[in-house]
């Protein structure tokens, strides 16, 4: 089993990337658009090597909590390792806890852009399995918690046409106190442009 890797990317796409270790090339599907890889940086993934009749396919995450979280989602039924991955590149290991602390799958659907029965399965398996949480996602109180108006700002700036990602992080940045949702929008634009 494979369980690290490091080495030097030499090239990347959506959802991919090539580690060379050794003068070997390893192809490594990897959440690459919610990472700030680049090419000839030097990484260290933390990697599931999925096993099947026809292949050997390599995932490689940045830290254990993305890594664990990715294995847990691997437990949820009709979710193989392309779904798992999916998954991860719409919601951070953090909001999958948020969810599955919460019992809402419709926070996580929301927030993420997965599909209503996928965020309903998740939530529940995941809601059954608190204990198995990566500590760096787990907590009584998730770390990241968003209150209505902020989810609803960051509704806004998706719907004009903004990285779910990128706006998520945008608004949780900013103060909350007293924020509407249109100066959160404003604030943001601001930030984002």
């Amino acid at each position: 089993m494979i369980r690290t890797l490091t080495g030097t990317i030499k090239d990347l796409g959506e959802n991919w990337l090539v580690v060379e270790v050794n003068n070997v090339g390893y192809l490594v599907a990897s959440p690459t658009l919610t990472s700030n890889y680049s090419l000839e940086q030097k990484v260290t993934l933390q990697t599931y090597l999925a096993v099947r009749e026809t292949a050997l396919d390599l995932y490689g995450f940045t830290d254990k909590a993305e890594l664990e979280m990715f294995e847990l989602l691997l437990g949820v039924p009709k979710v193989g390792p392309k779904s798992a991955l999916a998954i991860m590149t719409q919601a951070t290991p953090t909001l999958l806890s948020e969810s599955a602390h919460k019992n809402d799958a419709i926070y996580l659907h929301k927030l993420s852009g997965i599909g209503k029965k996928t965020c309903e399965n998740v939530v529940r398996y995941l809601n059954s399995k608190l204990d198995s949480l990566p500590l760096s996602a787990s907590g009584d109180t998730p770390t990241d918690g968003l209150n209505q108006t902020q989810t609803d700002a960051i509704d806004a700036l998706v719907s004009l046409g903004y990285d779910l990602n990128t706006s998520r992080e945008t608004i949780k940045s900013m103060s909350e106190e007293g924020a509407t949702v249109n100066s959160l929008v404003t604030q943001a634009l601001k930030q984002i442009n």
